[in-house]
């Protein structure tokens, strides 16, 4: 486009209503990018319409249910989920922000044509349905500072998320676009809610970009406030009540889930999990692979990295930036301060043999690596040192046999250490911290204390066959109780809605399957010996229990 095409453009878009004309008499009420919005008007009137022929009896207990929702995968999700609890006879609102990007900057004018999308998407929405647009809503309004300190800790999250860093330039002009577009979505939020005082708020995710904002004025209000997410299961979802799900709070759940007897088929069900993550291929509903290469076992990896008969330490690190690793301090600054400061102290052991996993995840993300730090730290890797990279044909679960103590920040693989036998050190605060088969220290100097008594008197720490069993328990719960059954999956909708469209679930074969996990996401307390006793029913065990 010349300079004065690029002049023209402004000019018709600084006009009063030429969104409107190019939306209804040019565009013809089309855009033509984001498939998931120009499909979201034709599946938003047949939700509608199952939703309002279900027989299903209406609940008893009406809330007034807000959702929040922005950006094209979550819009046609949150539309859904609205949809489906408006069946259930709740008093549903959905609220949306036209935003299709969270990292690049977009013009109000084309905010303004994808606003009017949305509003013709949802025509057949009302009256089962409130639509409530936020785009440029309640923007006079001035949020109290405590609130306002709130959003902007969010914007420090969007930037360490969209970058892959620890490390914030509150300078650059992308965390000066994420603080606004922040702010503007509290600001709708606030106004809104004070208006309308919804029973709960459903909003994905909880930690990090507009989501993350709107989740707090709900929590700033004192409104029951419910976040979701999803994992690699294909029928399930997290969910928590009153925090981001991404922080994968167990402690509630795990408090029930080990009273229950830890059964052989529930053992056996782990075991067979675990065996598929080791050998790397993919097992029964879970959709992701956590290894590229099979297991070779010990004797194997060791020949292969050259180690010898010394201890061997390894550091399973996490994804710089990753959503699980956001806000998980214990006593460091960032798990980067942990790596460097561990690195320093290791160094000089030539009496061990250090081995820092660097997370396979790397390979698919753009930002610096945990190599990256090591380089930083350390110019010349000492000999006793070996660094295996991200795409490196090596199987983390040999490492893991291999070592004789394990040192992770927030990864899963902390718990799978336990589960192997292998003492795993456990620096972030990650869900199985604390559940009684990790070494949690609390402080630097509890940290390298328990390193140095670890490398002085390592059978003091070595895990007893009760720390192993409950590392085994709480996976099996972790991965078979924690996320909950649920018909729709965010990256298999289209397929799931084939299964289980609407109608379905909102009859008695579907509210019998997932009632539970329904009420949960609409804000009820559900006690998790109610959960655990319905889980049971559902997969058709026997659990006895008192």
């Amino acid at each position: 486009m010349n300079g004065r095409s690029r002049g023209l453009k402004r000019i018709w878009e600084s006009l009063p209503l030429t969104p409107e004309i190019e939306w209804y008499l040019v565009r013809g009420q089309r855009l033509n990018n984001h498939g998931r919005l120009r499909g979201l008007k034709r599946g938003m009137s047949r939700w509608v319409q199952q939703a309002r022929e279900t027989e299903l009896a209406k609940t008893q207990a009406p809330q007034k249910l807000l959702f929040f929702t922005m950006i094209p995968i979550w819009v046609r999700y949150a539309s859904l989920l609205a949809t489906a609890y408006a069946g259930m006879g709740h008093q549903v609102t959905l609220a949306y922000l036209p935003h299709t990007e969270w990292s690049e900057e977009t013009s109000r004018y084309q905010l303004q044509l994808r606003n009017l999308q949305l509003k013709t998407a949802y025509a057949s929405a009302a009256p089962l349905v409130q639509i409530a647009p936020w785009f440029e809503y309640g923007q006079k309004t001035t949020l109290p500072p405590a609130l306002a300190e709130k959003i902007a800790a969010v914007s420090i999250r969007d930037y360490q998320y969209t970058h892959q860093v620890e490390v914030v330039d509150e300078s650059d002009v992308f965390f000066a676009l994420r603080q606004r577009s922040n702010l503007a979505a509290a600001k709708a939020a606030y106004a809104w809610m004070l208006a309308h005082k919804p029973d709960v708020v459903v909003v994905p995710n909880g930690l990090i970009l507009e989501l993350g904002a709107v989740f707090e004025v709900a929590q700033y209000l004192d409104i029951r406030t419910v976040t979701y997410e999803f994992g690699e299961q294909k029928d399930r979802l997290w969910l928590a009540q009153d925090e981001p799900v991404m922080l994968q709070k167990t402690a509630k759940m795990w408090e029930t889930a080990r009273l229950h007897p830890f059964t052989q088929e529930k053992q056996e069900r782990i075991r067979e999990l675990y065996a598929s993550r080791r050998q790397a291929g993919l097992w029964q509903n879970f959709s992701r692979k956590w290894q590229d290469v099979p297991t070779e076992g010990k004797k194997a990896v060791r020949e292969k990295l050259g180690l010898d008969d010394r201890p061997i330490i390894l550091m399973a690190a996490n994804v710089i930036g990753d959503s699980l690793t956001l806000g998980r301090q214990v006593f460091s600054d960032s798990m980067t301060e942990w790596i460097a400061r561990t690195l320093e102290f290791l160094k000089e052991k030539t009496d061990v043999q250090f081995v820092l996993r660097i997370h396979p995840g790397e390979r698919y993300t753009t930002g610096p690596s945990v190599a990256d730090i090591v380089g930083e730290f350390l110019p010349e890797v000492p000999d006793h040192f070996r660094i295996i990279a991200a795409q490196d044909p090596v199987n983390t679960y040999d490492l893991i046999a291999a070592a004789d103590l394990g040192l992770v920040y927030t990864t899963t693989v902390g718990m799978e250490m336990g589960m192997y036998g292998l003492p795993a050190v456990v620096v972030g605060n990650t869900h199985y911290r604390g559940k009684g088969f990790t070494l949690d220290p609390d402080s630097w100097d509890a940290y390298f204390d328990l390193l140095r008594a670890a490398l002085a008197q390592p059978e003091k720490i070595q895990l007893t066959e009760k720390q192993i069993e409950l590392a085994w328990q709480y996976a099996y719960n972790f991965f078979f109780e924690y996320p909950r059954p649920f018909p729709w999956h965010l990256r298999h909708l289209t397929e799931d809605l084939e299964a289980w469209p609407v109608s379905r679930v909102l009859s008695a074969e579907g509210m019998a399957a997932f009632q539970s996990s329904f009420d949960l996401l609409a804000g009820e307390s559900v006690p998790w010996e109610q959960l655990l006793a319905d889980e049971i029913v559902r997969e058709g065990g026997v659990d006895v229990s008192d």
